[in-house]
């Protein structure tokens, strides 16, 4: 695909703008454990990060999703949402929900399109074995969780659901739990396999395509209520997503690993789509397309 198509084809990118997060979730593809080990060093500076979400919005794309890590982390998200909705584009977030507050989500209004709630499981066990806890803090609770889909749409601010599924929660039932929250759209994910990111505990949570046909299939009824299920296998999330690094560079995972271009700010947009590869026939069959 010629460079110039990618913001008309895949017009939306994701800025995984922060290397650390308050959670370690076994299955996580975007550890970036080859990246330096201090975050500071790993994430690009607030003026840089600035400057890059305008030039992604001045190229074309369409919708920036910022993810990490964990994205609340960043001291200047603010500023990054606020840049690209200057330059009207669909925002998202990616957020396990740990640091929403009622404070932080009115700095947000106006500015922050969608938010999606990464949340596998409501079994307090499972989250703990899985990784997705605070340390030193308890598992996050349903009712929390309530509680935090409220807050975001009191605020105009539209929900998506992401769930890994893995061995360790594939045999759960969400539909209550997914039907109280009302999101728009569930994502569930096949928890993926990535070398350099993800290899100390994959084994023990990657699961087979029965496996994880099961799970879809027991819990997407839920859209009998006006929730689009979203289901994506380990293939449609090989090299579906125009993702970019906390250090500012378009990353593919065509080969089963991170593949990294040059730096976005030193050669440009066009040039640092070269160094990658994505698929687009498989953003559209995830669902890619929608604001």
């Amino acid at each position: 695909m010629n460079v110039k198509q990618f913001a008309q084809k895949i017009p939306t990118v994701n800025f995984h703008l922060w290397k650390a997060c308050n959670m370690s979730c076994g299955f996580c593809f975007a550890t970036f454990d080859d990246l330096p080990s201090t975050a500071l060093n790993a994430n690009l500076r607030k003026g840089d990060a600035i400057r890059l979400v305008a030039t992604l919005c001045e190229y074309g794309f369409r919708k920036v999703n910022f993810a990490g890590g964990e994205p609340t982390l960043c001291p200047w998200l603010l500023d990054l949402i606020q840049v690209a909705k200057s330059h009207e584009v669909t925002t998202s977030v990616v957020t396990n929900g740990s640091r929403i507050k009622s404070g932080w989500l009115d700095n947000l209004k106006g500015n922050l399109d969608i938010i999606a709630l990464s949340i596998d499981s409501i079994d307090a066990e499972a989250q703990q074995k899985i990784g997705r806890v605070v340390n030193g803090q308890p598992p996050m609770t349903a009712d929390e969780y309530r509680r935090i889909a409220t807050e975001i749409k009191r605020r105009g601010i539209r929900l998506k659901v992401n769930t890994v599924v893995n061995q360790i929660n594939h045999k759960e039932d969400l539909r209550e739990f997914v039907l109280s929250l009302s999101p728009e759209r569930w994502k569930i994910f096949q928890a993926l396999p990535v070398e350099g990111q993800n290899d100390k505990r994959i084994d023990e949570l990657a699961l087979s395509n029965a496996q994880f046909h099961d799970y879809v299939e027991r819990n997407r009824t839920v859209t009998g209520h006006g929730i689009k299920v979203v289901p994506e296998t380990n293939e449609l999330m090989t090299g579906s997503y125009l993702m970019i690094d906390p250090s500012g560079r378009f990353f593919d995972n065509t080969e089963g690993k991170h593949t990294y271009s040059k730096p976005i700010l030193e050669v440009g947009v066009e040039e640092a789509l070269r160094g990658i590869s994505i698929f687009p026939d498989r953003f559209d069959e995830r669902g890619g397309w929608y604001d």
